[in-house]
């Protein structure tokens, strides 16, 4: 490691210096998390693995559909499957005196 002479050095040398610091710190982590993820990936290709197969980060998740179970009264084209947060014409319609069963479509 290199000898520093903070006596000697300028104030515009020591802020330097301090962000350079301050900027490995804060690297060193990442630069030991990046070294040992490739070191683990290297082990896992010597049998055959990649590292997403061993920890079972490659599998994906699909949502399956919901067929819409309510039509807006008005705009048949806005409907809603019946999940999740209601929908504010919905809660409208309801508060206008409409049941759920008014807003829902039926198979025909």
């Amino acid at each position: 490691m290199s000898d520093f002479n903070l006596d000697s050095m300028s104030l515009a040398e020591l802020k330097q210096l301090h962000k350079d610091i301050a900027k490995a710190i804060s690297t060193f982590e990442d630069r030991n998390k990046a070294e040992a993820r490739a070191q683990v990936e290297a082990l896992a290709k010597e049998f055959g693995f990649s590292l997403a197969e061993l920890i079972g980060t490659n599998k994906t998740t699909r949502r399956t559909y919901v067929a819409p179970k309510y039509q807006h009264p008005e705009n048949s084209s806005v409907t809603w499957s019946g999940r999740g947060r209601k929908p504010q014409w919905f809660n409208q319609a309801l508060a206008s005196g409409k049941t759920p069963e008014d807003l829902a479509i039926h198979a025909g």
